[in-house]
């Protein structure tokens, strides 16, 4: 179920702990294994990186239903994570994603028509100094207005 090659990247971030603490590459270990599998988990997905890391499932799932960065149903090929913390609540997130479901045809949760596109609302980005903002990939995008979001939107398509 878990690839050589993903095998292969977990077993780096394994050699980054002390002998026998595996486990501690959890987090990664279900990251790649995400973007191995067309970046979803699901349950059998998370119980074979658990026996992979030699851990339990429940201790496995805990990490994935935690953090927000997993994904538990199918999102599109991008995914605008929409910061919903007070800072960015503050500064007009909440006008800003009804724009942005509006523009999209979505609702946060849902994905495009076309599957290229899904929103997420996420708790906190870490990026309060530029809020509101949102999170495509790697890439933070702050300060945002409608036409902001416009043009980044248009842009990925």
């Amino acid at each position: 179920m878990i690839s050589k090659k993903t095998q292969t990247q977990i077993d780096a971030w394994i050699g980054k702990y002390p002998q026998g603490k595996q486990s501690s590459a959890v987090m990664e270990a279900l990251r790649v294994v995400q973007a191995e599998n067309n970046n979803q988990l699901t349950p059998d997905l998370i119980q074979a990186v658990a026996d992979y890391l030699d851990m339990p499932g429940i201790a496995a799932a805990e990490v994935a239903t935690f953090y927000e960065n997993y994904n538990h149903q199918s999102v599109g090929k991008y995914t605008i994570r929409f910061c919903h913390n007070i800072s960015c609540m503050l500064n007009g997130a909440d006008d800003l994603i009804n724009h942005l479901e509006t523009k999209l045809g979505v609702k946060t949760g849902e994905v495009t028509q076309d599957g290229l596109i899904s929103v997420k609302k996420v708790e906190c980005l870490g990026a309060c100094v530029g809020a509101p903002m949102f999170q495509i990939g790697d890439q933070y995008y702050e300060n945002l207005t409608t036409d902001k979001i416009d043009k980044i939107v248009d842009g990925l398509k």
